[in-house]
């Protein structure tokens, strides 16, 4: 699968391989340029930048885990989902009174346990294309 798919499709399935090397990827690159921009430009700007980089983010890991809930038999949506269930919590919580923060807190981290099982360790589900000539096989002796 050609990378800009990949990040960008969230049409298809992809493999715990794929799944893992692109999420790698994505986090390394958002790790170099949470490090990278601070030293390039002043505060502000800096904080407005890394704003944008998180948000920018969300859109290829979504993507990944759409194509992944795929292969493993769910919806796209679930793996959306679960990558804005992990994600937006930490933005919301400067929004929220301190009251919220462990409810926010407890969201995450379990749809990170949800994801991490089902999308990172679950094996692909097994394709309906090879077991619907089984069946047709079946029926006819």
């Amino acid at each position: 699968m050609v990378l800009i798919r990949l990040f960008s499709d969230f049409d298809g399935r992809i493999g715990l391989r794929a799944f893992w090397l692109g999420s790698a990827i994505v986090a390394l690159t958002l790790l170099a340029l949470q490090r990278i921009v601070p030293q390039f430009t002043d505060r502000q700007t800096a904080q407005t930048a890394l704003a944008f980089i998180n948000a920018f983010a969300l859109f290829p890991w979504a993507a990944l885990a759409a194509k992944r809930a795929n292969d493993r038999g769910s919806v796209p949506l679930f793996g959306i989902l679960l990558i804005c269930a992990i994600v937006l919590p930490e933005q919301l919580r400067q929004y929220l009174p301190f009251g919220w923060r462990p409810s926010l807190e407890a969201i995450s981290t379990i749809a990170w346990i949800v994801a991490f099982i089902d999308l990172g360790l679950m094996p692909s589900a097994k394709p309906e294309e090879a077991a619907q000539p089984a069946v047709a096989e079946a029926g006819s002796t």
